[in-house]
């Protein structure tokens, strides 16, 4: 069932790792009929070497016997690849992309489900358990995704004039006329765009949206970007949608040529006229950010609405919104029980973001001061409380360990509980001192990263005991997993 198609896997993650592997082939080992025994970080499965070492391997699942060819040698492991499978894994599915194996999104679209959700409860126990050393309550199992394809309301494209080539493309010798791509960066080569047909990551319309834009611009004669040469006029595509129908759609051009940017977008508004908001961006600069950047709304409104239990939120360009809507609901409403709120808590939500967690707990509490580091995030957070008349919130700009200081707090009060939502590499050493120098009564502790929550559990582990742990999917097919901590107070 699975031989030709891991073949052709092969075949592709060789063309990946072709030039990472240039110069060290000396240094590369094979070894055969190893047995794939777990899951590991970022995607990877584990094997173990001859020699003891550990294998971490780019496209096996756990339960496959491999023969493994070495990419790179550690003083403590091997990284490499599966070049011919003896067994398959009772734990594979068939994926159901075709650009799976090359297109890095969805690394674990060959995994059921099930073991989906298995190898990342055990990866959020293991941190804590490992890494922090804390000790834990009874976990709760891992609350998994109702939908686990077309499930994200955002997606970024990149256009390309020399899109990546697949393997048999290169070996067929023959000129390749049309480059032009507009889909993903191949994982690790920030100037290589992997042409998409089709994504299982976001409803319709996107797939017609962008495979339209496409074909009108190749077919109207309108220049893909070049990264590495810094020319052409179609940038980037970002699409996002909401649960409350609308549809948001942001063309960055390089260049301005009114007469293209014109057909262009006229074209998308009569193609496709379900799109809420249209807007488009001229960026001249190196790198592909918006934030810093003129965004111009061509048609419709300049931001669409997510709705959540009745709240509404006013979602710009520039806006940050969990990208799995359904799935944020979940983990808003774990973090809100979690909190134990009666309604006279005063509460501080840390990393507050656009102010989401701050007003979804709101009416619950007796006050909400929400402080995040970027300032159109803060602006969102005030207007979308005023939009859903809370009454109750306060939000403040600035670096968090700056900010959040015993001169704050003696201004704003000592909160009771605090919720902390922060960035992939946790906490700052300074803000976790000033919570321990206030000791509140309860802490949630949001985390998309459990290596780096587990390190700031245990700097918090002599004042706090964690008392319930619930690990949320938010990215089903990837290994990426959500874990939301409640700690309480040491008596």
């Amino acid at each position: 069932m699975f031989s030709e198609f891991f073949n052709d896997s092969f075949n592709k993650s060789e063309h990946l790792s072709y030039f990472c592997g240039m110069g060290r082939k000396n240094r590369n080992k094979e070894f055969k009929e190893l047995s794939v025994i777990d899951a590991g970080a970022k995607g990877k499965s584990i094997a173990k070497a001859p020699d003891g070492k550990v294998i971490f391997i780019n496209n096996a699942v756990p339960g496959d016997v491999v023969d493994v060819q070495t990419t790179r040698k550690k003083k403590a492991y091997y990284e490499g690849t599966a070049t011919n499978f003896h067994e398959y894994s009772d734990k594979r599915v068939e994926p159901s992309c075709i650009h799976f194996s090359v297109c890095g999104g969805c690394k674990w679209q060959f995994m059921g489900y099930e073991h989906q959700l298995h190898y990342k409860q055990k990866e959020v126990v293991n941190n804590l358990t490992r890494l922090g050393k804390i000790e834990l309550p009874e976990v709760t199992p891992i609350l998994g995704s109702k939908e686990i394809y077309f499930y994200r309301n955002k997606m970024e494209f990149s256009f390309s004039d020399s899109r990546w080539l697949t393997q048999e493309e290169i070996q067929s010798g023959k000129d390749i006329e049309e480059r032009n791509a507009l889909g993903f960066h191949i994982p690790g080569m920030w100037d290589k765009i992997l042409d998409i047909k089709e994504c299982h990551l976001q409803q319709a319309p996107s797939n017609g949206i962008r495979n339209s834009i496409k074909e009108f611009a190749i077919a109207n004669n309108i220049p893909f970007f070049n990264t590495r040469n810094q020319h052409g006029m179609l940038r980037t595509l970002m699409i996002r949608t909401s649960s409350t129908g609308e549809i948001m759609v942001l063309i960055q051009f390089f260049e301005e040529n009114i007469e293209k940017r014109e057909l262009l977008l006229n074209f998308v508004a009569a193609q496709f006229p379900e799109i809420t908001s249209l807007q488009y961006v001229i960026n001249p600069k190196g790198n592909d950010t918006i934030y810093d950047q003129e965004v111009i709304c061509y048609k419709g409104r300049d931001h669409i609405f997510e709705e959540m239990e009745g709240l509404k939120f006013k979602i710009n360009a520039k806006s940050f919104y969990q990208t799995n809507s359904d799935q944020a609901y979940e983990l808003y409403k774990i973090a809100r029980d979690f909190a134990n709120l009666s309604g006279d808590e005063l509460v501080y939500d840390l990393y507050t973001g656009t102010g989401t967690i701050a007003q979804f707990v709101a009416a619950k509490a007796r006050k909400v001061i929400g402080v995040e580091a970027v300032p159109e995030a803060i602006e969102d957070a005030k207007e979308n409380a005023r939009l859903n008349n809370i009454t109750n919130t306060e939000f403040y700009a600035g670096d968090m360990k700056k900010v959040f200081t015993a001169g704050f707090i003696q201004t704003h009060g000592q909160p009771d509980v605090i919720i902390t939502d922060p960035p992939r590499d946790g906490m700052h050493k300074d803000v976790i001192a000033q919570i321990i120098g206030i000791l509140p009564q309860r802490i949630v502790y949001v985390s998309c990263n459990s290596a780096t929550q587990a390190r700031d559990l245990a700097l918090l582990d002599e004042h706090y005991k964690v008392t319930k742990v619930q690990a949320v999917d938010m990215f089903p097919q990837t290994f990426h997993v959500e874990n939301v901590v409640c700690l309480e107070k040491r008596v």
